[in-house]
């Protein structure tokens, strides 16, 4: 039997000399692949009490709304800035090189509304930092955090203290 990280294309010295990138298209490529990937997602959210999935673009989306279609969840994506036609909140936060602004409309989680998120990798964890401070500022609890993989070496997880954090797949490096 196969397991995800069976079907991870590791590519050595990409995008820089030392750094193994690590490539989820082979995944979505292969339908035991991306079933595996899903049902694995799936599988760790057994048992626990939950209203709504949030990913955000564009892989959040691939990996979560088929979980919130196969539980019987809504979805919320989070977009770049400029993408939503509605009213927003927006949260800015710290990339490599740089900074970056995500959006939610104002009116995607309710007071109250336990959140899942969904996003196929975690390295330094700032995306998904700034979703958690968006659904926390519209009133919703972040109940899970799930990932297909994860790269231990960039320390994501270290940003997301006092969340319960899931991964497929943990690669120790970078």
């Amino acid at each position: 039997m196969k397991r995800v990280e069976d079907y991870v294309r590791s590519i050595p010295d990409f995008p820089e000399p030392g750094i193994i990138f690590r490539d989820v298209t082979t995944i979505l490529q292969d339908a035991d692949g991306l079933q595996l990937a899903i049902d694995g997602i799936i599988e760790s959210l057994k048992g626990l009490d939950y209203d709504v999935v949030v990913g955000p673009e564009s892989r959040g989306f691939i990996f979560g709304v088929p979980v919130a279609y196969a539980m019987h969840k809504g979805f919320v994506p989070v977009r770049k800035k400029g993408k939503l036609p509605c009213e927003t909140v927006s949260m800015e936060y710290d990339l490599e090189y740089g900074s970056a602004v995500i959006e939610m409309h104002k009116d995607s989680i309710q007071p109250g509304q336990k959140v899942v998120i969904i996003d196929d990798l975690i390295a330094t964890g700032g995306t998904i930092e700034a979703i958690t401070k968006l659904v926390e500022q519209l009133g919703g609890q972040v109940v899970k955090i799930c990932f297909v993989m994860e790269l231990a070496g960039l320390k994501g997880r270290d940003r997301l203290k006092g969340y319960d954090v899931m991964s497929l797949v943990t690669y120790e490096g970078k």
